[in-house]
């Protein structure tokens, strides 16, 4: 989590303009996805729509889904096949991994976002590399890696406000341009055998619960007791007890457990949008004085201690309760017992083999003005119409077994 939350004054990095470190790396990315994220094949779809956009001269966004955290690499396929470099937008924690990575991240037109407050660098930043079509962004609306390919996430509305932002600044500079949105759903397949591969780790967790191997106990249900056991745990220690409610239900009494009485504290009480936003919120108003050093140490433990409690929420949340159904894919049972890996580790092992699929959606013309008099913001509810959409029908393109 440490990792994750920065305590220092965020400084914006801006993204290099090279085209030669792109093309370079393009060459061993196939070579690096199979050794550090075991996708061992992959399959590009719909390139030619947004080459036609590019053609057009258009101001481009692109959006994927993200449920695993090589997702920016399989974008990389992508800008490979077109050989148009990215700009994309990631996380500031991100550039605190080593001077190495913060170089190599520059140089590959990423530049940083500060998930934790108003970063006005960065997005002014994003809406001139936009309307100036310089190379298209990539955002990943959902803001987190959710290790769930069949559930998509709340999708932030800061991706609407970017890119109508970029379509007024466009439409201002040429009359007729226009600002467009790609969808990019991304699917995973798993191509092995899920129990063999699964099983190590599920064994692992068994013996941190002082359990005897479950070996003879089939997969899910073996899969659906350690989740109840470690849930049962945070319960106990967060809430006193085991609750006695439907898994739903439950995870959200868990994950409201953790954040109302920090909203009340640091909120006023308010609990705003979804369960990401609402740990944004939090982390920007407890983290200020942490940065700049104006609280004691004690006062420092105690916020460490909160913010560690919203990084709990958000584990709990990004657990899809439809994944512990009668019929799982191998997918959800892998990215399942992966997630209980992360939780307790902070490490995830390699499993390999995986088939990665990428589909570029039909562009969406982004209009400058809103209507306000729909319920919903049109553009986020198509925007997210279109990538279940194009998600559901990837699930069914199940590939051969390896």
């Amino acid at each position: 989590m440490k990792h994750i939350i920065i305590t220092k004054p965020y400084r914006f990095v801006p993204p290099a303009r090279s085209r030669f470190w792109p093309r370079l790396v393009g060459r061993v990315l196939p070579w690096y996805l199979r050794r550090s994220h075991g996708v061992e094949s992959f399959e590009v779809l719909g390139a030619d729509r947004l080459k036609a956009s590019l053609d057009a001269r258009h101001g481009i966004v692109l959006t994927p889904n993200h449920c695993r955290p090589c997702d920016p690499f399989i974008v990389g396929l992508l800008s490979n096949q077109l050989s148009q470099p990215f700009y994309m937008m990631a996380s500031w924690h991100l550039f605190h991994q080593g001077l190495i990575q913060a170089w190599f991240l520059r140089r590959m037109g990423v530049f940083s976002v500060y998930r934790e407050g108003m970063d006005r660098e960065s997005l002014k930043c994003a809406i001139q590399a936009v309307a100036g079509a310089e190379r298209p962004l990539v955002l990943f609306p959902e803001g987190v890696i959710t290790r769930a390919n069949d559930r998509l996430n709340h999708l932030m509305e800061g991706t609407a406000f970017l890119t109508r932002n970029a379509a007024k600044q466009r439409e201002a500079k040429t009359s007729g341009a226009q600002v467009v949105i790609h969808p990019i759903a991304i699917r995973y397949f798993f191509r092995g055998n899920v129990e063999a591969t699964v099983t190590p780790v599920l064994e692992e967790i068994e013996y941190r619960l002082t359990w005897r191997t479950q070996k003879q106990t089939p997969l899910l249900e073996r899969i659906t007791r350690v989740g109840n056991a470690l849930l049962t745990l945070k319960e106990i220690e967060y809430i006193g007890r085991q609750q006695t409610l439907e898994l739903e239900p439950r995870l959200g009494a868990m994950i409201d457990s953790l954040l109302a009485p920090l909203e009340r504290e640091w909120l006023k009480g308010k609990h705003d949008g979804d369960v990401v936003a609402r740990i944004k919120n939090l982390r920007a108003a407890i983290l200020p004085e942490m940065i700049t050093g104006e609280i004691t140490e004690q006062e420092r433990t105690r916020r460490w201690e909160q913010i560690a409690d919203t990084y709990l929420a958000q584990q709990v949340h990004l657990y899809p309760p439809e994944y512990f159904g009668s019929q799982p894919t191998p997918e959800q049972l892998l990215e399942t017992v992966e997630r209980f890996e992360e939780d307790l580790t902070d490490t995830v092992r390699i499993h390999r083999p995986i088939h990665a699929v990428l589909q570029v959606g039909r562009a969406i013309e982004v209009s400058p003005v809103r209507d306000r008099n729909a319920e919903t913001d049109p553009l986020m509810a198509r925007l997210r119409a279109d990538l279940e959409t194009m998600l559901g029908q990837l699930k069914e393109r199940r590939p051969l077994p390896a």
